[in-house]
């Protein structure tokens, strides 16, 4: 009895065999300059939860908080950030969500 060949799942339209995922071939290479952190510049050691105006650059017009890569922050102004902004959120000086 013969083995049928084995078909790579991948080759299927509309999956990474596609067309559309197709490395960039003739083109320059995508380059992303990292965002330099907001705090670190101005040199702030501590985000206060009453700055409202500041907090709500770092927020979504749902509601979210934009993440690090999108924003620019450092790793440790980041988590003080949600930190300060969670506090805001409980004290009704922020929105959890959208308003409707």
């Amino acid at each position: 009895m013969k083995k049928k060949p084995f078909k790579p799942f991948n080759k299927k339209p509309g999956k990474f065999g596609d067309s559309k995922f197709k490395k960039r071939t003739g083109k320059k290479p995508l380059f992303f300059r990292k965002k330099a952190c907001k705090f670190c510049i101005e040199k702030i050691e501590s985000v206060d939860y009453k700055d409202t105006p500041r907090l709500q650059k770092f927020i979504t017009e749902r509601g979210k908080v934009t993440p690090s890569r999108l924003s620019g922050l450092c790793a440790t102004h980041q988590r003080v950030l949600i930190k300060a902004i969670n506090r805001a959120r409980s004290i009704a000086l922020l929105p959890y969500s959208a308003r409707y």
